[in-house]
């Protein structure tokens, strides 16, 4: 009675990791960047209004916006928005920083075999400066916007993110800290996890599907356990 069943040993979770909010702390730049794009072409929007859209592909975000101010733009005059909005956050790049716990997060999953990418909705050249915010190198497993056909909320990036590990995207998790992180999660058949460092509270994204939600990275660190992972002393 006391005889193992034998089965297929479990992979060890892979981990994909959304960047703005999750890992560094630029949300509230991006932000006041839409806010300053959107003046630029005559739209003054209220910053949580804005807000609520962060997470989103930028082209969405365009759309959603203009569709509560009933604005109407041509397809070149959103792209030139989005311009805007990339010139203007990086202006402010200098006052964007690691969260806590974000570098010896991925430093431990590493150090431990846990495999790990970073899909995100920003731009290449955008999330280049990100990777040197965090050390990491060039070669850092990344999916960016330019990459994948769509972005969230909608699942490409993540699936993008679990071939790149070469992992089935069930046996990942996504750590985001927008809804639409976890929308996006929900779609790619992965298990979502939530951090409140990006302005969204734990209730919203619980009921986006969060299994478990942390305050930042570093929580995530201490609790590591409760998602799965097993750290070597």
């Amino acid at each position: 009675m006391n005889t193992r069943f034998d089965y297929p040993e479990p992979p060890v979770p892979a981990f994909l990791f959304d960047l703005d909010g999750t890992l560094i702390d630029s949300v509230y730049q991006h932000v006041i960047a839409w806010r300053t794009a959107l003046r630029g072409v005559g739209i003054d929007l209220s910053v949580w209004r804005v807000h609520r859209r962060i997470g989103m592909s930028g082209g969405l975000l365009v759309n959603a916006l203009l569709r509560e101010t009933g604005v109407s733009l041509s397809d070149e005059q959103i792209e030139d928005l989005q311009q805007a909005h990339a010139e203007a956050y990086l202006e402010q790049i200098d006052s964007v920083r690691p969260l806590p716990g974000a570098t010896e997060l991925l430093r431990r999953l590493s150090d431990n075999d846990v495999r790990w990418a970073i899909a995100t909705s920003s731009r290449a050249g955008t999330a280049r400066h990100a990777l040197d915010m965090l050390g990491l190198p060039p070669d850092v497993p990344l999916v960016h916007r330019d990459r994948v056909r769509r972005a969230k909320p909608d699942p490409d990036l993540f699936l993008a993110g679990a071939a790149l590990l070469d992992v089935e995207p069930r046996f990942t998790m996504v750590v985001g800290d927008s809804v639409w992180d976890l929308l996006a999660a929900r779609r790619a058949d992965a298990l979502g996890v939530g951090l409140l460092s990006g302005g969204y509270g734990r209730d919203e994204l619980e009921r986006a599907g969060a299994f478990r939600v942390y305050a930042d990275p570093a929580e995530l660190l201490t609790r590591l356990d409760e998602v799965g992972v097993r750290i070597r002393a």
